[in-house]
């Protein structure tokens, strides 16, 4: 990219984009167990951004000189900034908790205690709690600097402990580590409470409470929480040789050894405690992030409710889609039309059908799925399974490199050879993206294929919470070439047809995308209409960014919903000033990738599994397919207004990196996750009165 164009750093983005999930925490509209949950989810999302993308940038600084000069960042310039960031998150999330949540949970009779704060009787709870439950957990340990070195289990709490020798009060202090067993036991503990109360103390503050009696032979002056984070990156993209199963499940084996990427310590620790620990652990500077006393703050996911759902969001039950579900013959009902899903809006039964029928169906013959990230149980694996008992032909793509998903998906594939299933699994260097699914069914004599097309994964979980869209179809073109992509992933060989319709990575994904771009460019220029409009989670691929601002600079306006990162500057006069970009953040995470183009009026609309980032364009098999339905295509471009619209949680991405709040000046409140839900209930009641009124005709539409 030209040097003189904006480019926000890719790892500075993220952490803008977590901010946001910070920020609803902070908000006093969201119900408070909801709040306290985006908290968890603002931990989970920074812990593994460390043990990934922070791990990284540490390797970084250990290559030669002449490498990092190729960087267009040194990395210990990004660090010390992405630490000075987390830092600043880090104070907010404090505030937050201590001067807000906390405060707000007495409001309703929910106390959390600390051990100087507990009566009698629930000391004597918890002394009997500690001794039946934790005592065998907590592992104590005497530090001796230069002798004792303990090794700390990845992103495991402790105690540092400040004590000198019983009775001496000039001996020098010593130092010790006590493991808070959150691992096996309940981060929460319900004390004995008066009627109507309910006081709540950490298992971090019951280990703090019975700390004296673990050294006996000393008086403990004061403790500390740490924990530490290891490498979690498993560095096999690029490998090209040897059995990478194995090499996979080896880096499984490590994932919990590996080399520090951060030690998170109580903010409130003396220097003196944190230097000794820093140098008995080994540590440089840029490891040690400061926190407030409580860490793995994801735990608050399991933050006891009381039964006070009140203090929940109210849940918006999923929706049927009707053709699908109630369809007598769900193969007529895909071959009459398209179909759009739209998840969580909408249930996912149509997918678990579509799976289960073919399975039962003694007119198919074939089933072929690319399986990047599944559940523990999943329907859509037993249906597989069923259908080899039934004598079909089951073919699976297993991607093992699935971060953090690899043990799940290597047991799937396990299990599902171990029943029939023909399993292909990742190629070296490059990961399977694409959500897509294949059947082939003989009718009348004659093979015919039927699709899924989907921008998530095969997850039944996941269904509930991300936004994403699938496609069911039996459309000849997108079949045909969607089972290009399938030959390609089992025989590894170069098909000898092109992909017409279809948008595959590592194909004529990038550069179909630059010619839509140019297009619209070239429109601009000649003085027609033109537009671009992008749904992604991230955008980060510099020559991309670099031809939206070219586009931007011939008059294009495009706008931009962006969920994560965003390396791209809108709004900067003379490069991106017809560029507008907003990231939506609320109850479900959006998930779906969307594209659309002005095409001179003939709009394209496509769907994607692809991010516009430099991996998934160049180093990954992804699909974008095509929407031609025109009900479809207009239901997309509602959605997509609803967001565009939306004042409520759409926040503006732009050079100051604030995270503002869109506002539009109104009064009218527009939350698009709501609007779209009852936008796709109402669609849903209209079709009920038809059938009402079409009674006993087959649903089609």
């Amino acid at each position: 990219m030209d040097k003189d164009y904006p480019f926000t750093e890719r790892d500075i983005s993220w952490l803008s984009f977590n901010h946001r999930v910070l920020q609803e925490a902070r908000d006093i509209t969201v119900p408070l167990f909801e709040r306290i949950k985006f908290m968890a989810i603002y931990s989970s999302n920074l812990g593994e951004f460390f043990a990934v993308r922070v791990a990284q940038q540490r390797n970084l600084l250990r290559i030669s000189k002449k490498t990092k000069k190729e960087l267009a960042i040194h990395p210990r310039v990004v660090l010390k900034n992405l630490l000075k960031i987390v830092n600043q998150q880090q104070e907010e999330f404090n505030e937050i908790f201590d001067n807000q949540l906390v405060p707000e949970l007495g409001k309703h009779n929910i106390f959390l205690k600390r051990r100087l704060e507990l009566n009698e009787e629930q000391k004597t709870f918890i002394e009997a709690y500690f001794n039946q439950n934790m005592l065998p957990y907590v592992q104590p340990v005497l530090l001796v600097k230069n002798k004792i070195r303990p090794f700390l289990a990845n992103s495991a709490l402790y105690l540092t402990v400040m004590m000198r020798t019983k009775g001496k009060e000039r001996a020098p202090l010593q130092y010790a580590i006590v493991k808070i067993p959150s691992d096996y036991l309940p981060r929460f503990l319900e004390l004995p409470s008066e009627e109507g109360r309910h006081d709540v103390i950490m298992l971090d503050d019951i280990v703090r409470y019975s700390i004296s009696w673990l050294f006996p032979g000393f008086d403990v002056h004061d403790t500390y929480s740490i924990k530490l984070t290891r490498d979690a990156e498993l560095y096999i993209d690029d490998e090209f040789s040897g059995d990478l199963i194995q090499k996979i499940k080896d880096s499984l084996q490590r994932r919990d050894v590996g080399p520090a990427s951060r030690l998170v310590y109580d903010r409130s620790m003396p220097k003196e405690a944190l230097k000794y620990l820093q140098s008995v652990l080994e540590l440089e500077n840029y490891d040690l992030l400061p926190e407030g006393r409580y860490h793995n703050n994801f735990d608050f996911f399991k933050f006891p409710d009381f039964g006070m759902d009140h203090l929940k969001r109210r849940p918006l039950e999923p929706l049927p889609y009707l053709p699908i579900e109630r369809s007598s013959d769900i193969f007529s009902a895909i071959s009459q039309k398209d179909h759009l899903l739209h998840l969580p809006y909408q249930r996912y039964d149509s997918v678990v059908k579509l799976f289960e029928t073919a399975a039962a169906d003694p007119q198919v013959t074939h089933i072929k799925i690319i399986q990047y990230r599944v559940g523990k149980k999943s329907s859509i694996m037993e249906a597989l399974m069923d259908a080899v008992a039934k004598g079909k032909r089951v073919s699976v793509f297993v991607e093992v490199k699935a971060r953090f998903d690899e043990e799940d998906n290597l047991h799937w594939g396990e299990k599902l050879a171990e029943a029939g299933v023909k399993v292909n699994y990742s190629f070296p260097g490059l990961k399977v993206h694409a959500k897509a699914a294949i059947i082939r069914r003989i009718e009348n004599g004659e093979p015919k294929l039927y699709a899924f097309l989907s921008t998530g994964n095969f997850h039944e979980i996941t269904a509930k919470i991300y936004s994403d869209l699938g496609l069911f179809t039996a459309n000849h073109d997108l079949c045909t070439e969607l089972a290009r992509v399938f030959s390609i992933l089992e025989t590894r060989k170069i098909p000898q047809s092109e992909f017409n319709h279809l948008l595959v990575g590592q194909f004529n994904l990038r550069s179909e995308l630059v010619s839509l771009i140019n297009h619209e460019i070239k429109a601009a220029e000649a003085g027609r209409p033109s537009g671009i409009t992008l749904k992604m989670n991230s955008l980060q691929d510099a020559d991309m960014i670099e031809l939206l601002y070219e586009a931007s600079q011939k008059g294009v306006k495009i706008r931009l919903i962006i969920r994560g990162i965003c390396c791209l500057v809108p709004g900067v006069k003379g490069v991106s000033e017809n560029i507008t970009a907003i990231s939506i953040v609320d109850r479900y995470l959006e998930h779906a990738r969307i594209f659309i183009f002005h095409n001179d009026g003939d709009e394209k609309i496509y769907l994607s599994s692809a991010d516009w980032m430099t991996r998934n364009l160049s180093f990954r098999v992804e699909t974008a397919f095509p929407i031609n339905d025109p009900a479809i295509r207009k239901t997309i471009n509602d959605l997509i207004d609803l967001q565009m619209n939306d004042n409520v949680k759409a926040r503006i991405i732009d050079k100051n990196a604030k995270n503002n709040y869109v506002d539009f000046g109104n009064d009218i409140q527009v939350q698009s996750q709501i609007e779209t839900y009852y936008y796709l209930k109402r669609k849903t009641e209209m079709l009920l009165d038809k059938m009402s009124q079409d009674e006993p005709k087959e649903i089609s539409n």
